[in-house]
């Protein structure tokens, strides 16, 4: 599954790995001396809107609380992430994060870390492992109950026979695959709302667009958009527009977020529904960390707060919405 990195690329990652928000240079033990923290992060990339936010509320948590944040980007590339992961094994951090690209193929660098006595954290997404001695918690949304509540509206707000087109997230992602199931439960005890084509956008505004443009060609009859994130569901509304037809309104959009460009939309009746899934993860994972580093026992898994919102509400949140 791992693809070769080209050698540009490793350059690129290499340095990355080596800046860091903290201005530190030192091992886990010169984190150690000065009181800090040294938390290496390996982040997705900058897929998203979404992301972008996270990204920020890592480092300014980080900043905020002391901590010696070693950042690297993956550019949605799990051997990206491996490596990074591997560097801060060797730079012996005190502790790791990272947000997995994709589910399954962790289990032989997160037993490197294991053995090297660093704990990990998991933030927004879950890995798929038999072993889950080899993070200490996960921090982040429950993605399953998010496509459920997409699901639930779409069943309460229609009647008689709808087609769903779907804008999958990044294949083999966790909240691509749990988003998507969500939604399937709810819609599956409600005949006559079928999901009619689905298709990975890879999270990205492009896209969505490109992939949606591909379905208004391909299929008749499209009544409603579900996104699995709402930059996905920002590229449909450019296809549907560029097709001629209402976004909103000709074509109902649900979608998964609530960033600040999403809310826009929604507030414009251009998307019908939002759930939100918070990036503000930022405060958490400190907290969380410090726990940890200092060997104390946290919850297996904490899920973060979250609501839906309809353009009444987004209209009402925009004014002081935080991303």
């Amino acid at each position: 599954m791992l693809k070769k990195i080209a050698t540009a690329a490793g350059v690129l990652l290499l340095a990355t790995l080596t800046a860091c928000s903290g201005g530190g240079t030192g091992t886990a033990s010169g984190g150690q001396d000065n009181g800090k923290i040294t938390m290496g992060f390996a982040q997705v990339g900058a897929e998203s809107g979404w992301r972008t936010a996270n990204t920020k509320s890592v480092q300014e948590a980080a900043k905020a609380a002391g901590v010696e944040l070693r950042f690297s980007d993956a550019q949605q590339k799990q051997e990206n992430q491996i490596k990074a992961i591997r560097s801060y094994i060797q730079q012996k951090v005190d502790v790791i994060a990272f947000s997995p690209v994709v589910e399954t193929g962790w289990d032989a660098v997160l037993l490197e870390a294991k053995r090297a006595k660093i704990p990990v954290i998991l933030t927004d997404r879950a890995i798929d492992s038999d072993d889950d001695s080899l993070y200490e918690t996960f921090l982040g949304s429950d993605f399953v109950e998010e496509g459920r509540k997409a699901g639930q509206w779409l069943v309460d707000n229609s009647q008689g026979p709808v087609n769903v087109v779907e804008l999958q997230g990044t294949t083999g992602a966790a909240p691509a695959i749990d988003r998507k199931k969500g939604f399937e439960d709810v819609i599956g005890e409600r005949p006559g709302i079928k999901v009619v084509a689905t298709q990975s956008g890879d999270f990205t505004r492009a896209g969505g667009k490109q992939v949606m443009e591909a379905f208004l060609k391909s299929t008749s009859d499209i009544d409603v958009v579900y996104a699995h994130n709402d930059d996905m569901g920002l590229g449909a509304i450019e296809a549907i527009k560029a097709a001629g037809k209402k976004p909103g309104k000709d074509i109902r959009i649900i979608t998964v977020d609530a960033v600040k460009d999403g809310m826009q939309a929604l507030a414009d009746g251009e998307i019908n529904f939002i759930v939100e899934c918070n990036p503000l993860l930022g405060e958490q994972l400190m907290d969380l960390a410090e726990k940890v580093v200092a060997g104390e026992e946290v919850p297996k898994r904490v899920v973060t707060e979250e609501t839906t919102f309809t353009p009444e509400q987004a209209k009402a949140a925009l004014p002081d919405r935080k991303y």
